[in-house]
């Protein structure tokens, strides 16, 4: 069944998403194909109810970015954002999103 959704998240990222430059605290930064928001965004719990992310949120493919809290990103404007909590997408791909909450590096 999962064969139906392998390789959709990569383009989904390659139509909405940009290059975001991920920082790990140990290792190389690279640069990934993601998707980064500023508008609220629907996730989904622990508890497989809906959560509302009303903050900047970074959403990759799990096997691009296995982020950890602390690690941070950079958008293309310059701006870092500090790694929070991440949300697994429901989708049974290999390829299937994470959604990050986001903290501005000040």
């Amino acid at each position: 069944m999962t064969g139906l959704f392998d390789g959709v998240t990569g383009l989904l990222s390659g139509v909405f998403g940009g290059s975001v430059t991920f920082l790990p605290q140990v290792g190389e930064g690279r640069v990934v194909q993601s998707v980064f928001r500023e508008t609220p965004v629907e996730v989904t719990g622990d508890d497989g109810g809906t959560v509302i992310l009303n903050m900047p949120t970074w959403r990759v493919r799990k096997s691009d970015a296995v982020a950890v809290r602390g690690d941070q990103i950079e958008v293309s404007d310059g701006r870092r954002f500090i790694v929070g909590p991440g949300y697994i997408s429901g989708s049974p791909a290999f390829d299937a999103f994470v959604t990050y909450r986001l903290e501005p590096v000040t």
